[in-house]
């Protein structure tokens, strides 16, 4: 036995790792193992919002809105830095929607959630602001601008597990549950190093099943255990191209077949349209992007843009599938998106599953899921209960409104770092950038290049502390630096990491 804990989590995506940092922070001890990377699933193949889902709204999802709305500055105070506001573009199409009922809409989106820094809706003339000019002349004349944010999705992941493991819960990367049996005292939890095919064997006292797409899988194969509630799969794919417009402000487009894309400003030099929304069968971890999907985000962003959108502009495409509670909606589009939480205690110890759910209500969702464990839980635990909400995730120690002041002073303390680089160190590390930073004196210091301002000294952080071992982990989760390095440099950066890893595990079977 390598082990005994208060509640074990199979896997890492935004749930699992929710739950984890909410359960340690309570006193709890945790231990969550995931079969890949954190956020390697659906959790880092989002459109990167905190919203409360103004389509949502037609299909009377008030409570998961509000719910949504009132996390929006909730998470955002919780991580400044990976977490910013964003400002939406409606136009109103005439042979769509009505606009009385987007005002509608939109006047219910600004008083549901308990709004307060967000700035409220505002009518446009798109004949004379600038978010009009990009649009087909002509064509839209009015439009309506809301709030929402945006999130760093797969970073959120990471700062919530690496936030758990600083309250003491244990993270296994690239660990799969290979089985789990359990009896009247809790669960003896097998798992197993994907890469060096070593075995651990824990006990835990509760379990959580947070796989995402893969929850009916381990319920069914891991731990052989029957359930009313199932899985939809739901593919969302995206599309990067290059930067289509010059202000900062997004766009939500209606079309004819009552779904919505964004088109999104991304990483400076990038537009982000998406999503779709399509039924997936199949393993989840072989999604991608279809030639139907790509077509339709093109011709669907081209039917707003003056200049259409090709596939010749394309640069990346990205897909997730959704682990959608199945509550037997006809068309994908129309599932909710509300999450659902499963509590088994037919077999002795308890087991708790979660279905569904999206990437801003997972603070309130881990929440939920320890009431629901909650008469197990000793009484000095059930007294911590919201503190997750008022507690910044690492390197969120700031004012919300304070982050150009917080990459001045990066700056000003490290004359030698250019300001684009002060800048991006800050938007992924918040107050952390000064671990990266700490004692060197010049870029020289920092180690070896790696392209696109991506040094050494951050690699070793990033292996240290957030469980990168690839450079997959690194250039298209921890970061999206994957946009900007070449194939070559991203080897280079493999077989770095490689040889950090090899001279690592050397010294810990030594040992």
């Amino acid at each position: 036995m390598n082990g005994s804990y208060d509640l074990a989590i199979i896997g890492g995506g935004i749930n699992g790792c929710g739950i984890a940092r909410d359960a340690a922070g309570r006193g709890l001890s945790v231990y969550l193992c995931e079969q890949n990377d954190l956020a390697s699933g659906t959790s880092s193949a989002a459109t990167k919002l905190i919203h409360g889902g103004l389509r949502y709204l037609e299909y009377y999802e008030f409570r998961l809105v509000r719910e949504a709305l009132m996390e929006r500055e909730v998470l955002w105070a919780m991580a400044p830095h990976i977490i910013w506001p964003l400002r939406f573009v409606l136009p109103h199409h005439k042979g769509l929607r009505p606009a009385w009922l987007l005002r509608l809409g939109l006047f219910l989106y600004d008083h549901l959630g308990g709004r307060k820094l967000l700035p409220p809706t505002r009518t446009l003339d798109l004949t004379r602001d600038v978010t009009g000019k990009p649009l087909k002349p002509g064509d839209y004349a009015r439009g309506f601008e809301y709030s929402d944010a945006w999130v760093e999705d797969a970073r959120l992941v990471a700062l919530n597990a690496r936030d758990a493991a600083d309250r003491g819960a244990t993270i296994r990367t690239r660990t799969r549950a290979v089985s789990a049996e359990r009896d009247a005292t809790g669960w003896t939890l097998v798992t197993q190093d994907t890469e060096t095919g070593r075995t651990e064997t824990v006990r835990a006292r509760m379990l959580v099943n947070a796989a995402g797409p893969w929850v009916a899988d381990v319920l069914s194969s891991k731990l052989r255990v029957n359930t009313s509630a199932k899985v939809r799969m739901v593919q969302g794919s995206h599309i990067v191209v290059r930067k289509l417009y010059d202000h900062d402000r997004c766009y939500i487009f209606q079309n004819a077949d009552n779904r919505i894309i964004f088109a999104i400003p991304y990483e400076r030099d990038f537009t982000l349209i998406g999503t779709t929304d399509r039924d997936y069968v199949g393993d989840p971890a072989d999604v991608k992007a279809t030639p139907e999907e790509i077509a339709y985000l093109c011709r669907a962003a081209s039917e707003y843009f003056a200049r259409p959108v090709t596939e010749s502009d394309i640069v990346w495409t990205y897909s997730g599938v959704r682990p959608l509670y199945d509550d037997g909606a006809s068309a994908a589009q129309a599932a909710t998106r509300d999450y659902v939480l499963v509590l088994d205690e037919a077999g002795g110890a308890p087991l708790l599953s979660v279905f569904g759910g999206k990437i801003t209500t997972y603070r309130r969702l881990a929440e939920h899921a320890l009431e629901k464990l909650e008469p197990l839980l000793p009484p000095a635990v059930k007294d911590k209960r919201g503190w997750s909400g008022r507690t910044p995730l690492p390197g969120g120690d700031f004012p919300v409104q304070g982050f150009d002041a917080l990459v001045g002073e990066i700056a000003r303390t490290h004359p030698w770092i250019a300001a684009e680089h002060a800048r991006r160190l800050v938007r992924a590390y918040g107050t952390r950038a000064r671990d990266i930073l700490k004692g060197a004196t010049s870029l020289a210091s920092l180690g070896r290049d790696f392209g696109a301002t991506l040094t050494e000294a951050e690699v070793n952080h990033l292996m240290a502390s957030e469980w990168a071992r690839r450079a997959e982990d690194v250039l298209w989760r921890r970061s999206k630096l994957g946009l900007r390095l070449s194939k070559a440099e991203a080897a280079d950066l493999d077989a770095y990491m490689a040889g950090r890893l090899a001279v690592a595990t050397k010294a810990s079977i030594a040992h």
